[in-house]
């Protein structure tokens, strides 16, 4: 399915998506957090669509807001496709999880957790995966401040 495709399809199931190619390959999807279950979701269910393997789960930090990039690719219909969600609330940053919809997803999102600090609802085991439970902060967002052992130039 070509990217035009994609787009005429997944803009029926909710009109207020932001489509980009962003000079890329990949058709991007920009969701708002609260339709972001309901269109990941639809991604994998979907006959036409079939997003069945999430082979990247990214947090991201783009100053402002906090957020996570998602690449998706259909092995049956060889399609590929990048999802976005992002939140100006950096205090608490949540979006939905997306494990019960990828099972490898629980890695990834446990990963964004601990070096970007936002929360995934209905997670089973959120917690730090590669820091101490005692670290403090979160070090991949720019405001990251740790006077001991950052080099600045």
């Amino acid at each position: 399915m070509t990217n035009e495709a994609l787009q005429s399809l997944i803009s029926t199931w909710i009109p207020e998506l932001e489509f980009t190619e962003e000079k890329s390959q990949f058709l991007n999807i920009t969701v708002q957090p609260e339709q972001l279950h309901q269109l990941m979701t639809q991604l994998k269910s979907n006959s036409e669509t079939n997003f069945d393997y999430l082979f990247c789960l990214s947090g991201v930090d783009w100053g402002k807001e906090l957020g996570v990039v998602y690449h998706l690719e259909s092995t049956t219909h060889r399609h590929q496709l990048v999802v976005k969600v992002k939140t100006e609330d950096r205090e608490n940053p949540t979006f939905d999880s997306v494990w019960t919809i990828w099972r490898t997803a629980e890695f990834h999102e446990r990963e964004v957790f601990d070096f970007f600090g936002i929360l995934f609802n209905n997670h089973p085991n959120l917690k730090r995966l590669f820091l101490t439970e005692d670290w403090d902060g979160f070090p991949l967002r720019k405001d990251y401040v740790d006077e001991i052992n950052m080099i600045i130039k």
